[in-house]
């Protein structure tokens, strides 16, 4: 008897190169040369076939893609091949010695993102459709040089799917954290956040869960303040914006708790006593993030129709083209989208 999992075609999996001038082009390499344990998935490369290439000779590793030019007319045939790198030839960032942030750059990873967005909004059956996205680190500053208004990846990625319910989430093996909040200023955090900033985080954190397996999540809400505000001592915002949305998602029957001080509430959680721990703003997660779980966690992008998943890092300007970088959280990363593609699609063949 043949399961309908045997059907299932194997997802294709696009991956964006990121800033030229960092890390993106050695960490895809080195995911690529872990193909074995990526999954049963084809990948699409956004990215300079000869930066690639060049990475590849440094560690000493084959080149497993074919290429094709980014614009040329094969793009809407169909591709068998397992690994193909989408080239986009900018011979001026192969002149360029200095690693930083840049125009040529910055445009570069910009256009490497849109188009895969792109790709991946196509109907299911087009052949270029994507199933999910791995992006590899951009600058923002970069990004900022070339006019873009978008601070980062899930912010154009939530404006080109129109998702008006979004939040970045990191995944690790010991903690897994979604913010209220993410690239906004410390200062201009308390006229930032709502109820409502509060309430999406926990709803589509725990439908994230759920797509992954974990039936019942089980939910904890950082407080804003220290010791939560201490009934109001410390600040109200813990009682007047975090307490009513953690009533919101009870109501709608989520298994979520608190507002608890964030300084003994991820020791709790690192222990395995919570699925989820949402925090108000960008640090107040990612430091426990990145200390626990720095080779291994993985951003993703939930709450659009997308699966979007990236490195925790950034783009490391100061050991790009040293060629010593570590893989593990883009490999995780690439692994992470495999599993989502995997299992949406099984979803849908049996819906």
């Amino acid at each position: 008897m043949v399961s309908n999992k045997d059907n299932l075609k194997h997802p294709v999996i696009g991956i964006t190169m990121g800033d030229p001038l960092g890390i993106g082009p050695e960490v895809v390499v080195r995911a690529l040369q872990q193909a074995d344990t990526l999954g049963e998935a084809r990948f699409l490369i956004y990215g300079s076939n000869e930066l690639l290439n060049l990475a590849a000779d440094r560690i000493g590793f084959k080149p497993n893609w074919s290429r094709i030019p980014h614009d040329s007319s094969r793009r809407d045939q169909k591709i068998d091949d397992r690994v193909v790198v989408l080239d986009y030839e900018q011979p001026e960032i192969l002149r360029r010695e200095e690693a930083g942030p840049s125009p040529v750059g910055g445009r570069l990873s910009y256009d490497f993102v849109e188009h895969a967005i792109a790709d991946a909004l196509l109907p299911a059956d087009s052949t270029r459709h994507l199933d999910a996205i791995v992006t590899a680190p951009i600058s923002k500053q970069a990004w900022s040089m070339v006019g873009s208004r978008f601070p980062g990846h899930t912010e154009l990625i939530a404006h080109r799917t129109r998702a008006k319910r979004h939040t970045m989430l990191f995944r690790s093996k010991k903690l897994t954290v979604a913010l209220a909040t993410a690239h906004v200023p410390l200062m201009d955090l308390r006229n930032t956040l709502t109820i409502g900033k509060v309430f999406d985080p926990i709803d589509v954190g725990h439908r994230f869960l759920t797509d992954l397996g974990i039936e019942s999540p089980r939910i904890a809400v950082c407080g804003l303040n220290p010791h939560a505000g201490e009934n109001g001592l410390l600040g109200d915002e813990d009682l007047r914006l975090i307490a009513p949305a953690i009533d919101m998602a009870r109501n709608t029957g989520i298994d979520v708790h608190g507002p608890f001080p964030a300084d003994t509430l991820f020791i709790s959680a690192a222990r395995g006593e919570w699925d989820l721990v949402v925090a108000m703003y960008h640090d107040q997660g990612l430091i426990p993030v990145k200390l626990l779980g720095w080779q291994d966690a993985v951003n993703v992008t939930v709450g659009t129709p997308l699966i979007r998943t990236s490195p925790d890092h950034g783009t490391a300007y100061d050991i790009a083209r040293r060629y010593k970088a570590d893989p593990s959280s883009m490999i995780h990363a690439v692994q992470l989208a495999c599993k989502l593609a995997t299992r949406r699609l099984l979803t849908n063949q049996d819906a």
